[in-house]
């Protein structure tokens, strides 16, 4: 059964939608009342995730890769020819390369990191920022998913650390550009959320003083809320920086 409607339902673009943090923003909005279009790379993800929301019409699955800029205009130009406009974006789709010494990194390696986590969350800033500036009534948000890891790196993760302190240059860049045209940009850096990429981390995981240990891990559900919360503020109100992180996980301090 379709979940309650908005009686004039926002509509918002997350991308990444498939799995993970992507998929629980986008089920998050989804349940709200937000028309929401799941882009990432492959539809059969996308499409379930549409499935399990029983949103109906509006969910839209739009297999897109945001490292190619062709690709993500057709996306914003697909939704707003479904739905009309683009009141959100969650710019979450990235990519991390194999933990390893940074000398063993190879070019293909480091170019993947940096063409999804940095060039694709820019090439979706720069559509969302064409979509919002020109609809009425103007303006909209975008939030960008950064990490802590631009705060506290892990070892060997030199491809995926560097992008993340790229995309906060991302987010307080376009936030001063978006003044001017009701476009408020935030972030979220998140810490341990429970999806398939963080596995690893209940096993054990490097540490740097070279021990391994297992790490606090905390329902990624409570990320998607903490999307949802951003995202129903006011566009007079933005959240610039939001840490949404494992109580009990080494960050703060020594660890």
């Amino acid at each position: 059964m379709e979940t309650a409607v908005n009686p004039t339902p926002r509509t918002a673009i997350v991308t990444g939608a498939g799995t993970g943090i992507g998929r629980a923003a986008a089920l998050a909005l989804l349940a709200d009342g937000w028309q929401v279009a799941l882009a990432g790379r492959r539809a059969e993800p996308l499409q379930q995730v549409a499935a399990e929301s029983g949103a109906g019409a509006r969910a839209l699955a739009v297999p897109t890769d945001v490292a190619d800029p062709a690709a993500v205009q057709a996306l914003f130009d697909r939704v707003v020819a479904s739905f009309g406009r683009v009141d959100l974006l969650f710019n979450n789709a990235g990519l991390g390369a194999r933990a390893a010494p940074l000398e063993e990194l190879t070019a293909e390696q480091w170019r993947a990191v940096v063409d999804v986590n940095l060039n694709g969350m820019f090439w979706c800033i720069q559509a969302a920022f064409r979509v919002m500036k020109g609809q009425s009534p103007q303006g909209g948000r975008i939030i960008n998913n950064g990490s802590i890891s631009a705060h506290a790196p892990r070892p060997h993760s030199i491809a995926y650390t560097a992008t993340k302190h790229a995309v906060t240059g991302l987010t307080k860049a376009a936030s001063l550009d978006g003044r001017a045209y009701d476009i408020a940009v935030g972030q979220i850096d998140i810490g341990n959320a429970a999806t398939d990429m963080t596995t690893r981390m209940a096993a054990g995981i490097l540490q740097p003083n070279g021990q391994l240990m297992e790490e606090p891990r905390m329902d990624v559900a409570l990320v998607g809320q903490s999307v949802l919360y951003m995202a129903n503020l006011p566009l007079s109100a933005n959240v610039l920086f939001h840490t949404v992180m494992a109580t009990r996980m080494p960050f703060v301090g020594r660890g």
